[in-house]
């Protein structure tokens, strides 16, 4: 079975590398294994696609700080990383990170592969869902909203009136693209005039101000899965924002929130909860009654308990989102000691330190008592003598 490669070593850099260079080090990978300019080369490819896979975690945030913490595994299902399928998914997904599309255009031929003008796929969205523990435990189904732009009705995207077919761009002839020469390469950009459509708006679209796109409020229904953490992202596929020249749409991350519990913490799938018990339950042992995720259970506590003392209940934790191990529930004992006690208690307290032979506080004396004793102190000891 293979291995996949750390995503540093990928693109040869450090692991506090910066985002710039995280991307110089990824144009400069793709430049060396484009298809184009390694045609036949099945190996130039895949090396094409690791370093794409590699760049899609490392230029996210949230995406490096859970690798970073959690390695490949902590890529896979909700939060991972793309895994492109195929080159095209790499041209659609960066192809803005060389200028629209340039270093996969005209630099390698130009159509070579018979893309022609490339279509730029949509924006993400994104909208959040609050969880208590137990939903995040047992996963849920739910209903989201948010707002996002869809195309035009009226006008079906062009941005233009019905029947107005706009003029051709001046500036890139109706291509969208223009060519730039820098160097030894020639750069093909998305034409600032027009924006990469080829034409020009003469009379917009009185429903969408020309935009070809119009804001709407959408409620979806999404599955959470069970285990789901704090911060984790779940992913609707082209729930995002519609593409403004017929582009795939973009993605909607639902961004999970999982509320404080009154009793539990939690640490990855591991989670904790203090257990106070009397100074009687830890010398004599008992059997206490103690809260799960799944209700009350029972909890045997042996005799000579220490405070601080740590019981391991196993895969009473929350579930792996990715299928993987139930986590544990650690409950830490802590002797809870009386602020007050009655005559009775107190008599067999001290009865029980006569027996240890301890030393403790003599009994307390009443305000008065220490009163007089202030102001007479010789009369006292006079008596006592």
């Amino acid at each position: 079975m293979s291995t996949k490669r750390c995503y540093y070593e990928v693109l040869g850099v450090a692991r506090d590398a910066s985002g710039r260079d995280i991307s110089v080090a990824y144009r400069q990978l793709a430049i060396k294994y484009h298809p184009d300019s390694n045609p036949g080369n099945e190996e130039a490819t895949i090396l094409f696609k690791e370093a794409a896979e590699a760049y899609e975690v490392l230029s996210d945030d949230q995406k490096r700080t859970r690798y970073d913490r959690l390695g490949h595994a902590g890529m896979n299902g909700a939060t991972g990383g793309a895994g492109f399928d195929n080159v095209e998914d790499i041209f659609d997904a960066f192809g803005d990170l060389f200028g629209g599309g340039g270093i996969f255009g005209d630099i390698f031929g130009g159509g070579g592969r018979g893309r022609g003008r490339r279509r730029h796929r949509g924006a993400d969205v994104q909208c959040e869902v609050s969880l208590t523990l137990a939903e995040a435990a047992k996963g849920i189904t739910t209903h989201v909203q948010f707002d996002r732009r869809e195309v035009c009705v009226k006008c079906s995207g062009s941005g233009s009136q019905p029947g107005s077919k706009g003029e051709t761009c001046h500036r890139c002839n109706g291509h969208g693209q223009v060519v730039q020469s820098a160097g030894i390469l020639r750069v093909q950009t998305t034409c600032p005039t027009c924006g990469g459509a080829g034409k020009l708006i003469v009379d917009p679209c009185g429903q969408c101000d020309g935009q070809g796109v119009e804001a709407k409020k959408v409620e979806l229904e999404v599955a959470i899965p069970a285990g789901v953490d704090d911060g984790m992202r779940v992913r609707l596929n082209g729930e995002g924002e519609a593409s403004r020249d017929g582009g795939s749409p973009g993605d909607c991350y639902c961004l999970i929130r999982v509320l404080p519990h009154p009793l539990f913490k939690r640490d990855g799938p591991h989670l904790f909860v203090d257990l106070p018990i009397a100074y009687t339950q830890a010398v004599l042992g008992a059997e206490i009654e103690i809260p799960t995720l799944d209700g009350p259970d029972t909890l045997k506590i042996p005799a000579g308990t220490q405070s601080g003392e740590v019981f391991r209940l196993r895969e009473r934790g929350m579930p792996d989102p990715r299928g993987g191990m139930v986590g544990d529930l650690l409950v830490q004992a802590y002797v809870e000691v009386p602020k007050r006690l009655n005559e009775q208690e107190e008599a067999l307290l001290r009865d029980l330190a006569d027996l240890e032979n301890t030393n403790v506080s003599p009994r307390r004396k009443s305000f008065l008592e220490k009163l007089k004793d202030y102001i007479s102190p010789s009369e006292n000891s006079s008596a006592a003598e």
